[in-house]
């Protein structure tokens, strides 16, 4: 094997060397600077754009180390004041910076000459877009609301359960539900909703705030909704509510009812008179729980070692991670729920953050965060900032398919061939709960979005009446009604990321497509995979998917093509 070569951060043009932020004093003269920088040429603005992207990108990564310290260490009050200060004191200084520079590029004679340029013709799409979004009014509310969103992961950090004299983080608790004494899991189950209806009122007011928050700023760009704003916001040129309640009927009309038969058959197999939340996660043949791996050490050489031996590659951009400490992989008290891959827009290598215990669903996370980080160095050396930020349905299909092209590699982390194939037959059923659940999660968001002064009475209904639609039957609530009236509250996504969510879904899609592909030609599938990421930001979401050989499609039949061949690798 060659010698591993760590990246070095690219030499800078624009910003001296040494240059770290520190405060919006020490940044504003080099804001300033690109406002009055002179575009007498094509090649003038180019480079003007090369040295605006490389100030945000410092900037980025600067906010990026603060929200992963903040993150590993929830209870550090200096990481949590650095972040704080960030939001409080730089970011809102920076938005109107950012407003002018879009308009004096829009306003440029000479970028007409980039529209039909790889790559610039979406960064002049998503710049108009940013001019048409920008209210100054609204600084200050997503100052609010920033500080608010941190509560989040503070109240959710801070729970923690105690069990045989030992105190568990919820995830960690979680993999008691694995367990085969059924006594065990009820128990557990009990202790963790317990723990998370303790919260259950301050988490509602919060949610309750941030809804109203969001609602005057959409009401100030002169949006009817949050739920249109975002769409503008995220850039979904795309697809349209509209194709988003079409997904959410195919969902229900093609995958539900596959929810429902693994059910039925879950209870009828376990010989069970009624299936309760707390039976869904253990093995059928009361087999113990599936251990993955030993420790964080453990999970990643074992990581890096299936990376390698899909392509050796993709195992490197994990070495690389590793020797650079760029991942924190373990779940300990005080660390925030969850796991993320943060692109870091200067150096080009990622940090993973995850809350592994030993799970199969923890080597399952660090496989969908791999694929982030893959998609990551991919782009690293493109030339601007904004080619190597995909949308979201395109960052989700580099994670979702990792998820599915890695498993025939997974003898690494299951040397038993039993276990691997139990371990393949616990991945696909989880794609048959994922995609209902996503329904669930993005049907919820239009409809509390849709309806912003609705009460939390008309919320808790609302949500019982959206969880039925995507729920299988089988699942007995009984006397857990409470439990389940304030189930959305573990979605972070509600809180920390409005509207990101329904990516997942389609991009689950597009990996059961992708890994088709890969299953029938795997050379050719990889380089599907590869060539998809490589397109970065250049390319619309269709464009970037054909390039991976798959449709970027959301139909009935669609779906039904896709889900019948799940259901044969499933053996149904």
């Amino acid at each position: 094997m060659s010698q591993l070569q760590i990246p070095a951060r690219p030499k800078r043009h624009f910003l001296e060397e040494t240059f770290t932020v520190t405060n919006w004093e020490t940044l504003k003269p080099y804001f300033e600077r690109l406002l009055t920088f002179e575009i007498h040429s094509v090649d003038d603005l180019k480079k003007w754009m090369q040295d605006r992207s490389e100030l945000e990108s410092a900037v980025s990564e600067d906010l990026g180390w603060r929200y992963i310290r903040m993150t590993c260490y929830t209870d550090n009050k200096e990481y949590s004041e650095r972040y704080q200060d960030f939001i409080l004191n730089i970011q809102p200084q920076i938005a109107p910076y950012s407003d002018k520079l879009n308009r004096k590029a829009a306003e440029c004679p000479f970028l007409s000459s980039l529209a039909h340029e790889r790559g610039y013709d979406i960064l002049i799409r998503n710049l108009k877009k940013d001019i048409e979004l920008y209210r100054e009014e609204n600084i200050p509310l997503f100052t609010e609301i920033n500080t608010e969103t941190q509560k989040y992961a503070q109240l959710s950090g801070a729970m923690t359960v105690h069990w045989k004299e030992q105190e568990l983080t919820l995830q960690q608790a979680s993999v008691l539900l694995m367990e085969t004494d059924r006594k065990v899991r009820e128990d557990v189950y009990h202790k963790i909703t317990h723990r998370r209806l303790q919260d259950k009122q301050t988490l509602d007011d919060l949610y309750t705030k941030l809804n109203q928050l969001r609602h005057r700023v959409a009401r100030n760009a002169g949006f009817a909704n949050f739920r249109d704003y975002m769409f503008k916001s995220y850039g979904r040129f795309d697809y349209t509510p509209q194709d988003c309640f079409n997904f959410h009927d195919s969902i229900s009309s093609e995958v539900v009812p596959l929810l429902e038969e693994l059910a039925e058959r879950r209870q009828h197999q376990m010989g069970l008179e009624h299936l309760r939340p707390w039976d869904k996660a253990v093995d059928v043949e009361g087999r113990p729980p599936l251990k993955a791996f030993n420790g964080g050490k453990d999970l990643t050489e074992k990581s890096i070692e299936c990376f390698k031996r899909l392509d050796p590659y993709l195992g490197e951009c994990l070495t690389i991670m590793r020797e650079m400490g760029h991942l924190d992989l373990e779940s300990r008290k005080g660390k925030a729920p969850g796991g993320y891959n943060y692109p870091l827009a200067e150096i080009g290598v990622p940090f993973i953050f995850m809350n592994a215990t030993s799970t199969m669903r923890d080597m399952t996370t660090i496989m969908h965060e791999g694929g982030h980080a893959v998609h990551n160095f991919l782009t690293k050396d493109l030339l601007l900032g904004d080619f190597k930020s995909p949308p979201m349905e395109v960052a989700e299909l580099a994670s979702m398919s990792m998820e599915l092209i890695s498993m025939d590699y997974w003898e690494v982390f299951f040397p038993n061939p039993m276990d691997l194939q139990r371990a393949r037959a616990e991945q696909l059923e989880d794609i048959v709960e994922t995609l209902p659940w996503v329904a669930t999660i993005d049907k919820f968001q239009h409809w509390v979005y849709e309806h912003a002064e609705h009460s939390s009475v008309q919320r808790k209904d609302h949500w019982n009446r959206i969880f039925q639609e995507f729920a299988d039957t089988v699942t007995d609530w009984r006397g857990l009604e409470e439990a389940r009236d304030f189930l959305w509250q573990k979605q972070l996504h509600l809180y920390e990321v409005p509207f990101y969510y329904i990516e997942y879904g389609m991009a689950q899609l597009g990996a059961i497509a992708m890994w088709r592909n890969y299953r029938h030609d795997p050379k050719k599938g990889l380089e599907g995979y590869m060539n998809a990421l490589r397109q970065g930001n250049l390319r619309t979401i269709p464009e970037i998917y054909r390039a991976g050989g798959i449709k970027f499609d959301f139909s009935k039949p669609y779906i039904s093509e896709l889900m019948g061949f799940v259901r044969k690798e499933m053996g149904l």
